[in-house]
């Protein structure tokens, strides 16, 4: 029960008008009980496709922050296998669902151009996008 609030917390992000990368990243820090004023501030930027660049998607980007923040290393002598192997996973598990990580890729638009974003908007692919934070919320949280 409390998987599926998480994911329409992350959902009703999205859709309130915060970015993929801050709304998944948002929706697990809350679940996890990390609490920072730099959540969401620190995902900005990648959303879009890493500030409209046509770079990874930013809901991947926002779930590769929320795993960190779980498996992530605070000294540098700690062990990274933890964080890499949980990334990993959700990179093949969202890779084989969706066929793509990169914006572009997932949209069938660049959003780099004002091309790109008319046909974002005429396309409707915030309801696409919308699917792809559910997911990569979903997926984090059964990673952790």
């Amino acid at each position: 029960m409390e998987t599926i609030h998480r994911i329409n917390r992350s959902k009703d992000y999205f859709n309130s008008g915060f970015g993929c990368a801050e709304s998944v990243l948002k929706s697990v820090a809350e679940y996890t009980g990390v609490k920072s004023e730099l959540i969401p501030r620190i995902a900005t930027g990648f959303c879009g496709g890493i500030a409209h660049t046509n770079g990874m998607c930013g809901a991947v980007t926002g779930a590769v922050m929320a795993l960190n923040l779980v498996y992530g290393r605070n000294h540098a002598g700690e062990s990274k296998e933890k964080n890499y192997q949980a990334i990993q996973s959700f990179l093949n598990n969202f890779r084989e669902k969706f066929g793509d990580i990169s914006c572009p890729g997932l949209t069938g638009v660049d959003l780099s151009t004002e091309a790109g974003h008319n046909l974002y908007s005429k396309r409707n692919l915030h309801s696409k996008c919308t699917e792809y934070v559910e997911e990569a919320t979903r997926l984090v949280l059964e990673l952790i």
